[in-house]
């Protein structure tokens, strides 16, 4: 158990107080926001993008590039999403839906196309030499896809969070951002039940008045 323990607290030995807060304040921030994307609030939104503002900070100080780009890629899709969920068309808002095809070829195009760019930022800043670096190319391909569909309010972005999130939770503790690591798992808890909850809400939708 001590052995637990201290792997989780050795990374905040070196780190700064300020550090610190600023991860604990990024981690409570992004709960929040999935506890609201859960609940079709529109304020998953500004709560998402005090959270990712905050991401990318950190990740620039300790060099996580790839996380760096996801944080500053969710802090804009936020914007777009807030629109998205708030714009009114023929007097309704955007309604909860599933993939068409159009959606699983524009979803795997944005997962390809953002880890190769992973992949190019990686070799750039000559950092593709540990394991999670391959790992980070995946997920940030995977975030990015789950991001915009969410934006989109299709049913599919929360199979994509909880496969994303099950791959990152150890991630996450390997570099050393335990608090982060435990948000993920928090995360992935979240994403289970949205999808429950979306799929009801869904099914009820169809149900003839």
């Amino acid at each position: 158990m001590n052995e637990i323990i201290d792997f989780f607290l050795e990374p905040y030995k070196t780190a700064t107080t300020a550090n610190i807060i600023l991860e604990v304040l990024a981690v409570l921030f992004g709960i929040a926001s999935v506890w609201f994307a859960k609940k079709e609030n529109i304020w998953v939104y500004p709560t998402g993008i005090i959270s990712t503002v905050i991401y990318v900070y950190i990740c620039y100080k300790v060099e996580l590039y790839g996380d760096l780009i996801i944080n500053v890629y969710y802090t804009l899709m936020s914007a777009y999403g807030w629109y998205m969920w708030t714009r009114v068309i023929q007097g309704h808002h955007i309604e909860i839906s599933i993939l068409n095809k159009t959606d699983i070829l524009k979803a795997f195009g944005i997962f390809l196309s953002t880890a190769i760019f992973v992949i190019f930022i990686y070799l750039y800043f000559n950092r593709f030499d540990r394991l999670t670096d391959y790992f980070d190319t995946f997920t940030t391909g995977v975030f990015f896809a789950a991001m915009w569909l969410m934006a989109n309010k299709k049913i599919e972005h929360w199979l994509l969070w909880i496969a994303g999130n099950i791959i990152s939770i150890p991630l996450y503790f390997i570099k050393g951002l335990g608090f982060t690591g435990l948000q993920f798992t928090i995360f992935l808890l979240i994403a289970i039940f949205g999808y429950l909850e979306w799929k009801k809400h869904l099914n009820s939708s169809r149900q003839p008045a």
